[in-house]
């Protein structure tokens, strides 16, 4: 499986515990430090009002923390965002903005575990840009493509703050803009009492969504005064954030703000309005909670004594009363009608809620395979990847499966370990990238392409394999996307001295082909013309290329692979895997919740279709 390399034992010292070692492949910018010094050559007018930047290490110009839409916080904080205030004198634009409202967790080393971190007040955007004088960048028909990252975390966590867009932007000659946009329940929520006044769009509940199509319109608005090109637009994001890209193709108020994508471990899992306002479990939720369920779950921590009391209270109020209860809850309280911070789940700060609800407005009514092999989408050049064991971040928190001794893991059970991994790990494939690239390309013709990523040349270090341990997880392609290797005191756990070779690389060659497809809306062979081919999906034969893989020359190097993955073949592997039904079932239950137009496969499991799923 790991293609016989080499990885030699080494004693280190200062090893974190838990998911320390994880968050580092996810941090994609340094720890905190004190603010740089405000650049003159970093001076800008946008449509707000000027603002300063600095030069940073990279020679790049950054500008942190700039503001695309007014706060939604008070009356605005179920409501469709606002452009921002404008300001007089020039702002200094040094730090990052706040993240929005979240549970901190190891996966971020922010905040003590399990408290609420951020302010509401959040709608901020970050730009990366090579370096030019004031007045003095690329004017028409000259200027640079922008890329537009949305970060990941479930939808319930993350912030703009950890990507690092300066090597991307000054090796490639591209703008790279990091946004934060609403999460968990003040970014998804739908409730009767908030439509007194809404638009059709704020009645939605997709406000994080109503966020990404503002910040695109920020872009729109304002990129050429950075050298950028506003008919040029890349959106690209991993995991949540891939989905979001997903979303923003089938959001008829997204159309025109961009013009290409790149979906790394995306997904098109949406939610009914039945279930975003439901009250008690509902099967296609998984155990998350609607907006109904959390109203009663408020009450109780108010005091009510049990759901019949709870309910009885609601039924004495108006719908003005409702929401004016709604509205002076903290986000601290509305997190905590969610459930547990994500113990289950390693204390990561995910939890499950419904979300990207299909209203008919801000997205389709139709289940986003639909849409898609409909044609009813932003018919732009995309990129769909999946990382090869997409599962194993999520073994590796769950001490079911890890065992921690003396802070070092291992696998408790080696063997089922990759059977777990392999099976949830080719779903994501299955159903985030073969599908998808199947139906669209049916659609659009050549101008689809996949990818899968298979680095795992982690060390190794005492009895732990990190390269069989974490491989390559949900997560790990980012710093190889954005070039940044230093991500804090444990980055040695993951990139060493002895794989730097091979994954700087492989970095280079990542860098070089998003920017070719940033550039010129196919990813080719990459900015210098001489990588590897990276054809379109080629739907023609079975051995047909239909990904690349991205790979060191240790692990057979990048290339075209034919291989599809399909549900047929995976209910197939998993009725005849050496499981235990409970074992099985909760499989097919993630499956369900993560793709549920597969839910009625359950009988030939001995599972039923409504089973419900585990914790994320």
């Amino acid at each position: 499986m790991f293609h016989g390399q080499r990885r030699r034992v080494r004693n280190r010292i200062g090893w974190g515990a838990g998911f320390a070692l994880l968050a580092t492949a996810l941090a994609c910018a340094p720890s905190e430090a004190p603010l740089p010094t405000a650049d003159p050559q970093t001076e800008r007018t946008l449509t707000s009002g000027r603002i300063l930047g600095f030069r940073d290490a990279q020679g790049s110009h950054v500008w942190r923390g700039i503001p695309f839409a007014a706060p939604p916080t008070g009356k605005y904080r179920w409501r469709a965002p606002r452009s921002p205030r404008s300001w007089d004198t020039p702002r200094e634009m040094l730090a990052f903005g706040a993240r929005c409202p979240q549970y901190a967790s190891p996966l971020d080393q922010v905040g003590e575990i399990g408290t609420v971190i951020g302010d509401e007040d959040c709608l901020t955007l970050n730009v990366f840009a090579p370096p030019f004088k004031p007045y003095e960048w690329p004017g028409r028909g000259r200027r640079l493509p922008v890329m537009v990252w949305f970060h990941g975390g479930g939808n319930v966590s993350g912030a703009s703050d950890f990507y690092d867009g300066s090597v991307l932007a000054r090796r490639h000659n591209v703008i790279v803009v990091t946004a934060n946009y609403r999460l968990g329940p003040l970014g998804f929520f739908r409730h009767p009492a908030l439509r007194d006044g809404a638009t059709y769009e704020e009645e939605s509940g997709n406000f994080a969504t109503l966020d990404l199509i503002r910040a695109l319109h920020w872009v729109q608005e304002n990129a050429a005064n950075f050298g950028g090109d506003p008919e040029n637009v890349t959106i690209f994001g991993e995991s949540a954030g891939a989905r979001n890209v997903l979303m923003l193709l089938l959001a008829p108020g997204a159309q025109g703000l961009f013009h290409r994508a790149i979906v790394q471990s995306g997904g098109t899992r949406t939610s009914s309005l039945e279930d975003a306002e439901a009250a008690g479990e509902r099967p296609t939720l998984g155990g998350a909670p609607g907006s109904q369920e959390v109203l009663l779950r408020l009450r109780m921590a108010d005091g009510a004594p049990d759901r019949k009391a709870a309910a009885r209270q609601l039924e004495t109020l108006s719908e003005v009363e409702i929401a004016t209860y709604l509205g002076e809850k903290t986000a601290a309280e509305l997190l905590a009608a969610y459930g547990d911070y994500g113990e289950s789940s390693g204390r990561t700060g995910l939890f499950r809620q419904p979300q990207n609800f299909r209203d008919g407005v801000v997205l389709p009514e139709a289940l986003p395979i639909e849409a898609l092999a409909a044609g009813a989408y932003a018919q732009v050049p995309i990129i769909l990847g999946s990382n090869r064991d997409e599962q194993k971040l999520f073994l590796m928190a769950n001490p079911e499966h890890v065992r921690w001794t003396f802070g070092v893991p291992s696998a408790r059970d080696p063997e089922r370990y990759e059977l777990l991994s392999s099976l949830q790990s080719r779903f994501w494939k299955a159903n985030g990238v073969d599908a998808l690239a199947s139906a669209m390309r049916s659609v659009q013709g050549d101008s689809v392409y996949a990818y899968r990523f298979d680095w795992d040349e982690e060390p190794r270090i005492l009895w732990a394999d990190l390269g069989q341990l974490v491989g390559a997880a949900h997560a790990i392609e980012i710093p190889f996307v954005f070039g940044h290797w230093n991500l804090g005191p444990q980055s040695h756990l993951l990139f060493d001295d002895d794989n730097a070779p091979g994954r700087v690389a492989l970095s280079d060659a990542m860098l070089s082909y998003w920017a070719e497809f940033a550039w010129k809306g196919a990813p080719g062979r990459g900015r210098t013309r001489e990588l590897p081919a990276w054809d379109a999906w080629d739907p023609s034969a079975p051995d047909a290329g239909k990904y690349l893989v991205l790979d060191t020359e240790t692990g057979g190097g990048i290339r075209m692979e034919p291989a599809v993955v399909t549900n047929d073949a995976l209910f197939v592997d998993l009725a005849q895997a050496s499981l235990d039904e409970a074992t099985r079932c909760k499989i097919y239950g993630d499956w369900v919740w993560g793709a549920p137009r597969v839910a009625d496969r359950g009988a030939g499991l001995g599972c039923g279709s409504g089973r419900k799923p585990a914790a994320p």
